[in-house]
């Protein structure tokens, strides 16, 4: 089968966001290449240490790359889905850089490009949590909890840094028993390893209906869907609950705007995690919760992104 390669030159900082809006027009996949999570290995921050690489990848580039494979007969919705990103890039405008948002389209086999996708996925280990896609058959061992995902839905595997910080810290903060709220959710993947490390209850929000459907679909398989509620909304309303431990893996400007709702679905005594924060945006996120009188009490860092445990003075 043939597919439409759209490839979008971003920046590092924002190929997440443009690779989440891709995923909406695609049912082949989206690949980022970014040179920085080569850099990253070098300089082993994954934990993973090459002693062989071809010289010309030690050069750190200025743009990334991100590409969407699409069925031919979506050609006509390119103007569509580049206007909705550079909508995007409007709505952040002084916050974070978009780079060029320069286009290039070509027809590949498709059949072939999914089976080298599906091969780059491995199962990854963060802590107690193994992290599987549905294709890989994966035997479990003692203290581990699998959490299978069909990558093929929405954003969040566990790769990118700012997931897998929000997965180990709710591994050192969650409470048996505890009511988990995951806002932005993508591929569910935090709300089904909160029930999966023992939480009574777990709200899960996103305002793209995409990432509702793929939190739902994941829930089952996981077998986790009656401890799951998944709500489309931007968290400004829709929601009835009080959770001790709230979740947030979305951009530092939306982190900052959000700061006094969650503070409304916070129980006293409670925890917030952040995470997804560029190191030049430290600042405007810690202001916002700190007015609210949510204070960091733990930083992490992997590469630029940065992620904040923070709890009431």
């Amino acid at each position: 089968m043939k597919y439409l390669e759209l490839t979008v030159r971003t920046t590092s900082e924002a190929s997440e966001i443009v690779a989440d809006i891709l995923w909406n027009y695609t049912e082949g996949g989206v690949a980022v290449s970014d040179s920085a999570d080569v850099l990253s290995l070098l300089r082993g921050e994954s934990g993973v240490y090459w002693d062989y690489i071809d010289d010309s990848l030690r050069e750190e580039r200025k743009e990334t790359l991100v590409k969407a494979f699409l069925q031919p007969s979506r050609a006509g919705e390119i103007p569509a889905i580049m206007g909705e990103i550079a909508a995007a890039k409007e709505r952040a405008e002084g916050f974070l850089s978009f780079g060029t948002l320069e286009e290039s389209v070509r027809e590949i086999d498709g059949d072939d490009w999914i089976e080298i996708w599906k091969k780059h996925f491995r199962p990854i280990h963060i802590g107690r949590i193994v992290v599987v896609p549905e294709w890989i058959r994966y035997e479990k061992e003692a203290g581990e909890e699998i959490v299978t995902l069909d990558s093929n839905m929405a954003f969040g595997t566990g790769e990118h840094e700012t997931t897998a910080m929000c997965v180990g810290l709710l591994q050192d903060y969650l409470k048996e028993g505890d009511v988990v709220l995951d806002v932005g959710c993508g591929s569910g993947i935090l709300g089904i390893s909160a029930a999966k490390l023992g939480a009574s209850h777990c709200y899960l929000t996103d305002i793209d209906p995409v990432a509702v459907s793929s939190s739902l679909h994941n829930a089952e398989k996981n077998g986790v869907a009656d401890r799951l509620t998944v709500t489309e909304t931007d968290l400004t309303g829709g929601l009835d609950c009080k959770a001790d431990l709230i979740l947030a893996n979305i951009t530092a400007e939306i982190l900052a705007r959000l700061a006094p709702a969650i503070l409304n679905y916070l129980k006293e005594g409670g925890t917030v995690i952040l995470s997804g924060v560029i190191r030049e945006r430290r600042d405007l996120v810690k202001s916002a919760y700190a007015a609210q009188g949510l204070f960091a009490v733990r930083e992490e860092n992997r590469g630029e992104w940065f992620a904040y445990v923070l709890k009431r003075s």
